[in-house]
């Protein structure tokens, strides 16, 4: 492998997704740029304007942007494209988990107690 890549991360902070992506780049120690969409409104910007939506992880890797990604996506492209070498690190993070928002949720039935 040659000179890794200049890597841009868009992400959430408390982001089950966002979180898995930061694994996923930690695992392989790929130094990257950590890009607060949430609190920081110019990086949202920025990465709706280069990934062409508003969905979010998005990853810069030199000149290509992996649009709306999981920590498992990530690490599957990298892999597949020879940025890394695979290793046995676990991850410090499920690189597979959505937001705690977006979690499904038990559906209540709808009944009140009598009273």
């Amino acid at each position: 492998m040659s000179e890794k890549p200049k890597i841009i991360a868009y992400l959430k902070p408390t982001c089950g997704w966002s979180r898995g992506v930061r694994a996923v780049l930690n695992k392989y120690d790929l130094p990257f740029e950590d890009r607060d969409i949430i609190n920081d409104p110019e990086q949202r910007a920025e990465m709706i304007e280069k990934s062409g939506q508003m969905l979010s992880p998005c990853v810069q890797v030199g000149d290509r942007m992996l649009a709306d990604v999981s920590g498992e996506e990530v690490e599957a492209w990298l892999l597949a494209n020879q940025v890394v070498t695979p290793n046995d690190r676990v991850p410090e993070a499920p690189i597979d988990q959505p937001c705690p928002n977006e979690m499904p949720q038990a559906a209540g039935i709808g009944f009140r107690p009598r009273g």
